[in-house]
């Protein structure tokens, strides 16, 4: 199990040599992976360092991004992934002032450190002068490899990135986000008892409880659920309900899970998102709308 740890003397617990890749990892796409893999694949304990919450937010470098994967997501994608430990560092104005070798100086000082894993063009420190470079010279001092890791392109020779899968779930494209996810785009929470209107129309669902700012829009999608080991797959809903709750601006998942009929309230459960069905829509009654759940 991926350990979480939020101070930088918490890597001396871990065994060495302690292989770190550095980024903020947000959705965790296919170009994170090749971060993943640089240090999956060394000997020692492979960790990764973000920051939170996301630089942007305390620097005021204009809107901060709407993040893809919660904190608590992105640490379970990454233990999947054979990450054993995350290092989340609160990103205050302390952080954003101490200077680029300070800040490595800081991470050598804390582990018998075997390697740092960036993107190419990577920055970091105060005014953001720290680079590739740097981390060579650093390197080359105290005895830690530097991995540098090329930006990861699509098939149409496309950077995968994290704004671009940011506007793809915005649009709806889940083909696209999934593809540049390189797994299906997913939610995780936990059932909540609704007013159990499913039941009562023959479609029984798990209801989970949204951020306000979820990627996807409203709509009916095709999803495989992971639940208690268990991969499940079922129709869902994603929105305002406004058939039943037309007054209702708070966004509810819905899940119908197919051949499935089990007491699953406070139980945690990962949705993963396949394919989109339809917008969702207003219904003059519970008759049409089970009609139309029926033909979903």
């Amino acid at each position: 199990m991926i350990r979480g740890i939020d101070e930088m003397s918490g890597l001396s617990a871990l065994l060495g040599p302690v292989n770190v890749a550095i980024g903020i990892f947000d959705g965790v796409h296919q170009g994170h992976r090749s971060l993943v893999r640089a240090v999956t694949q060394r000997a020692g304990t492979p960790a990764v360092l973000t920051f939170v919450p996301h630089p942007a937010e305390v620097l005021g470098e204009g809107r901060t991004p709407r993040q893809i994967s919660t904190p608590k997501h992105k640490r379970q994608i990454l233990g999947d992934f054979g990450i054993e430990c995350l290092l989340s560092l609160e990103f205050n104005r302390l952080r954003a002032a101490q200077s680029g070798e300070d800040f490595v100086r800081e991470i050598a000082e804390s582990c018998e450190l075997g390697c740092i894993a960036v993107g190419t063009d990577f920055r970091f420190g105060h005014g953001r002068e720290g680079d590739v470079d740097l981390l060579a010279k650093l390197g080359d001092e105290l005895g830690f490899d530097v991995c540098d890791i090329e930006p990861v392109c699509d098939a149409d020779g496309k950077v995968i990135s994290s704004t671009r899968i940011r506007a793809e779930l915005d649009g709806g494209d889940l083909l696209v986000a999934n593809e540049l996810l390189g797994r299906p785009y997913s939610i995780i929470g936990e059932v909540r008892q609704g007013r159990e209107l499913g039941h009562r129309i023959g479609f029984p669902t798990a209801n989970i409880q949204l951020r306000a700012d979820e990627l996807l829009p409203s709509g009916v999608y095709a999803v495989s659920v992971q639940l208690e080991g268990e991969r499940l797959s079922g129709v869902a809903n994603l929105g305002t309900r406004p058939t039943v709750t037309p007054e209702n601006d708070s966004p509810l998942l819905e899940v119908h899970l197919f051949d499935f009929n089990r007491n699953i309230y406070g139980v945690e459960m990962e949705v993963c998102f396949q394919a989109r069905i339809r917008d969702e829509q207003t219904f003059s009654g519970l008759e049409e709308l089970r009609q139309q759940i029926e033909k979903d």
